[in-house]
């Protein structure tokens, strides 16, 4: 696999990362499936839980999307609390794993194959859409998903979103001290990439927005932005994540939450 930093648009970013997470689902769900939950709704790697940060406000009786829904974790949680939970994923094999969690829980999330630049829903549908660390950062055309989201709310709905804090951008993806160290701009957006060396084929693509960007597109779509949090790492929370860890998690946040509510 050799690593590349260049322009890559939304079909190719679609094509890398749906089969990407088809080969990864298992391994994922193994490693964190326990620390997630079968109905559990944490927003990152730091464990900071929706029951605590409250972005979605009372979910009981209101029709929500999770965009990005993996094994359905977060939605069955929603439905544990009254509310019309459905999952949208673009990894077919995630959605197998929503499945099994279904008839082993007794909580079934309705899913769909699908991608957070059309979703195949109605004008006004949902009440809440929610992607807890789901689809965004692996969208090309960024601008479509957030207005796709625009389209299916209701006036007055919620969305809400949680992503690697656009900071660690500028840091490797260690977890050890050597994360620590700045290395490039965090004005840089050029899409990270990984390539198969056998195939030659795009296997991985990661987009990069910074704060400001994600402002200018929730306000440039209607959204009026509620929350921004930045949850701090857990005191005795040894947990390592990829880049995420306490050695890091102590002096720079891994995660952003952002709410923001339509009109």
């Amino acid at each position: 696999m050799r690593v590349e930093r260049r322009p890559v648009g939304e079909e190719e970013s679609r094509r890398a990362n749906g089969p990407d997470w088809d080969r990864y689902a298992d391994e994922y769900q193994a490693t964190h499936g326990e620390f997630l939950g079968d109905a559990g709704f944490v927003w990152g790697p730091e464990g900071f839980t929706e029951a605590e940060a409250g972005v979605l406000g009372d979910v009981a009786g209101k029709d929500v999307l999770e965009v990005g829904s993996g094994a359905g974790q977060c939605s069955r949680w929603v439905r544990s609390r009254g509310g019309r939970a459905y999952g949208l994923d673009l990894s077919f094999r995630q959605l197998q794993h929503s499945r099994r969690i279904d008839l082993e829980s007794g909580i079934a999330v309705p899913s769909v194959l699908g991608t957070a630049t059309r979703l195949p829903f109605a004008d006004a549908s949902f009440d809440v859409v929610f992607s807890s660390f789901g689809a965004l950062q692996f969208v090309s055309d960024i601008g479509d998903a957030v207005a796709e989201t625009a389209r299916v709310l209701r006036t007055g709905g919620r969305y809400a979103f949680s992503i690697t804090h656009p900071t660690r951008w500028m840091f490797p993806d260690d977890p050890s001290e050597e994360g620590l160290v700045a290395s490039q701009s965090y004005w840089d957006r050029t899409p990270y990439v990984e390539v198969d060396d056998a195939t030659g084929q795009v296997s991985y693509v990661e987009h990069h927005r910074t704060l400001g960007d994600w402002v200018a597109l929730l306000a440039g779509a209607g959204f009026v932005i509620t929350d921004l949090l930045e949850p701090e790492w857990p005191e005795h929370h040894e947990r390592v994540w990829g880049g995420w860890s306490a050695t890091r998690g102590r002096y720079t946040p891994g995660t952003a939450i952002f709410g923001a509510r339509l009109g």
